[in-house]
């Protein structure tokens, strides 16, 4: 068929997907579909998000800050008053609480990537996770989607496994696979459901009513294909588990060694590179531990890479019906992840281990040949996080290159045509992509005004003059970036580099680096180069202004004290309309919840009063 005059755009995301984890970046896992994308097209090292899932995701959709978004927090981790905190714990999120930017969901005053895209002429449809407000009126399809199958809260079963027990509070809001299709809620997922299966089934249905129907493909597509894999519980089909028995039985050590051999062969990153060592004081070392606890741990590694693979699997069928009919090439493609490889250890968290593994123990079968299965529910902690983002500095929620550079693979031969195969270290971020696809679409963004209210104008660039060569880089180099979450904190000016992590992980100060020649963070330059220090922190406190970050430290400027003098507005948070007795119409309250009136949010921070526990990560023992 006749190329469309405007492209289509596939925008899928993996959620925690650690930087070296895909096959093109160095990976043992299988990633045949990543890859084939990743040779015709083009694999950024120098891709950026935040530090969290629902962060990146505002940013994608919006094309500016998530503090702007709504998002300036993930919602889970906000804390309603801080009195559940251990005592003597110097972390509290109390001060964000009703601040402009902290709602909880995608808010009023940015226009969302979908409606503009939508109200522009192109059918849009998502089929994924979700994550950017939990209600009925927060659902995808108000914000532009013409077709929606979303997973709303954060994470869940992927099987849909719901033990008949009451859930301890860290698990409330990641068990329930609660989703909404249009407009309803979905009482009963369909037979056999796995999370990244099911997504795949409903992109290629929404796919196919696109191409069947005559009136809809007059118009190009927007797919937006969130998966919420790998995120934990780590579960997978055992198809793809047990092409890694065995795999990684040396450790995690090895496999980091492994990883950055292969990355150094592949060119993306330098030779001479120094790596920064691994951050795990938290739970054992690899010669710490049995023979049991280590292989308990490598079935959680596997499970995890299975994981990997049955996404790619799901892309690949996605992108196979593409090509068949005609559309491959007149699509433009990303593929990345929302931020660094996930490497928590909640079983050394002291606010939520005990009752956590308590319930754990009880209600799911974590024997080491049950890791994986549906109702197993483990994660792999930081060993393996960290064997997945080397040479960079922890992972996840930190807002070192650990926790916000990730991977990303572009495809649209009409724009890099010459290209085919290459890699790029150009910085970029997800807040890139809505201003590209609207240059690639002919639309213009409507800022100041959207409809009947007042939206901001985007923070992102468009990439499009630097993938057709015409330009150099796709950021000035001398433009400042920052990032911020939970109280860990960032800002860059070319290759310098300034963070502030807070104890334990961190000094609790901030540190300087020049990441062109020390891409792991290893080599502190702030006492050597304090004045450019200063002129950094002078970018910070303007980030902080102009995106309305309220930092959670008092080292992080003067906007703290300003949140902790501010008049807090009791009830204007985000409701969880889903655990309240009555809020879902269809079907059977007890589908979705056991019992929560009050709701009280997992604390992932870590305690500065309490003694971490030696607990084997990935077998989860009690």
């Amino acid at each position: 068929m006749a190329s469309q005059k405007k492209p289509n755009f596939l925008i899928i995301v993996a959620d925690d997907m650690g930087f070296s984890d895909a096959g093109c970046f160095g990976s043992e896992i299988r990633t045949p579909n990543i890859d084939k994308l990743a040779s015709t097209g083009l694999r950024f090292t120098g891709f950026h998000a935040a530090a969290a899932c629902s962060p990146t995701r505002a940013m994608i959709l919006t094309g500016t800050d998530h503090h702007i978004a709504g998002l300036g927090n993930l919602i889970e981790w906000t804390d309603f008053s801080g009195q559940n905190f251990p005592k003597g714990s110097k972390f509290t999120t109390a001060p964000q609480r009703g601040m402009p930017g902290y709602e909880g969901y995608l808010n009023s005053r940015v226009a969302a990537l979908p409606e503009i895209l939508q109200d522009g002429g192109y059918h849009t449809v998502m089929s994924g996770k979700w994550h950017l407000g939990l209600t009925k009126e927060r659902r995808p399809q108000v914000r532009g989607f013409d077709r929606s199958l979303a997973l709303l809260p954060a994470c869940s079963n992927h099987y849909d496994y719901r033990p008949d027990a009451e859930f301890p509070k860290f698990l409330e809001k990641s068990v329930i696979a609660l989703h909404m299709e249009d407009d309803h809620y979905v009482e009963d997922l369909p037979e056999g459901w796995y999370s990244s299966n099911g997504y795949g089934d409903r992109m290629l249905k929404y796919l196919k009513e696109w191409n069947d129907s005559p009136d809809l493909k007059e118009k190009p597509f927007f797919a937006y294909y969130p998966f919420s894999a790998p995120h934990w519980p780590l579960q997978a089909p055992r198809e793809y588990i047990d092409h890694y028995v065995g795999v990684f039985d040396a450790g995690p050590e090895d496999l980091r060694q492994q990883r950055l051999k292969k990355l150094i062969e592949l060119g993306m990153i330098p030779k001479d590179v120094i790596p920064h060592p691994v951050v795990a004081d938290e739970v054992q070392g690899w010669d710490e531990m049995t023979d049991h606890q280590r292989a308990m741990s490598c079935r959680a590694m596997e499970a995890y890479a299975g994981m990997v693979e049955c996404l790619d699997h799901n892309i690949g069928r996605v992108t196979d019906y593409l090509e068949s009919i005609g559309e491959l090439d007149n699509t433009f493609i990303m593929f990345f992840s929302d931020n660094g490889a996930e490497g928590a250890a909640y079983e050394a968290y002291p606010m939520v281990s005990g009752q956590l593994m308590e319930h754990l123990g009880k209600y799911y079968n974590n024997h080491i040949d049950n890791i994986g299965n549906k109702d197993s529910f483990v994660w792999y902690g930081p060993r393996w996080a960290q064997a997945a983002t080397a040479p960079s500095r922890l992972y996840k929620a930190y807002t070192t290159e650990g926790g916000v550079r990730v991977p990303c693979v572009l495809r649209y031969p009409p724009l890099h045509k010459g290209k085919e195969g290459e890699i790029t270290d150009t910085f970029a971020t997800v807040m890139d992509i809505a201003p590209t696809l609207l240059s690639l679409a002919g639309i213009k963004h409507p800022a100041p005004q959207w409809k009947d209210r007042s939206v901001v104008p985007m923070r992102g660039l468009d990439m499009t003059a630097y993938l057709n060569g015409s330009a150099p880089t796709i950021h000035d180099p001398e433009e400042p970036f920052g990032w911020e979450l939970c109280g860990r904190a960032a800002i860059r000016v070319n290759n310098l580099k300034a963070v502030f992590i807070p104890f334990p992980k961190g000094v609790s100060a901030w540190q300087l680096y020049d990441l062109s020649k020390d891409p792991g963070e290893t080599n502190d330059l702030a006492g050597q180069m304090p004045e450019k220090l200063e002129e950094l922190l002078a970018h910070w406190e303007k980030y902080c202004e102009e995106t309305g970050v309220v930092p959670l430290q008092p080292e992080l400027g003067a906007r703290f004290h300003e949140a902790v003098e501010a008049q807090m507005k009791e009830g204007e948070w985000m409701e969880y309309d889903y655990w309240k007795p009555g809020a879902l119409k269809e079907g059977s309250r007890e589908q979705f919840v056991r019992q929560i009136e009050k709701v009280a949010d997992p604390r992932l921070a870590e305690s500065a009063g309490g003694q971490p526990v030696n607990v084997v990560v990935g077998g989860n023992q009690v």
